[in-house]
């Protein structure tokens, strides 16, 4: 049976979800080297860490909802504080190496800043 596809009408929203699912063919997480996927949105920022081979989220954080991390807002500074909240959070399960799910967006702005906080953590990505 085949999966349904949604129907999107707008060409730069189907020219992203196609990138979305060309980058998703590519990348699986594991529990050694989890999947970090960020989704950005005009009002938020949230970010999952994913192991794909047993299906399961090992937490997850954003600007918004239960996990907020306190003085986050959606601006750069609020995606690099992210950033350390997910590099403290990852040495705490003694992850050193995680791939990155930039889910069809540029590396550029928060994305960038998100992920150099990371780095600067010492987590290799």
């Amino acid at each position: 049976m085949r999966k349904q596809q949604r129907k999107i009408k707008s060409k730069p929203l189907l020219r992203k979800h196609r990138r979305i699912i060309a980058i998703r063919k590519k990348i699986i997480g594991s529990a050694e080297r989890p999947r970090v996927c960020l989704v950005k949105t005009n009002k938020h920022i949230s970010v999952q860490v994913i192991d794909d081979e047993q299906g399961k989220t090992l937490f997850s954080v954003g600007t918004y909802g239960k996990n907020v991390p306190e003085g986050v807002s959606n601006n750069k500074g609020g995606a690099k504080k992210i950033g350390l909240f997910v590099a403290n959070a990852l040495k705490e399960k003694n992850i050193k190496t995680v791939l990155f799910d930039r889910r069809g967006n540029k590396y550029t702005g928060k994305i960038a800043l998100f992920v150099d906080a990371i780095r600067e953590s010492g987590i290799r990505v």
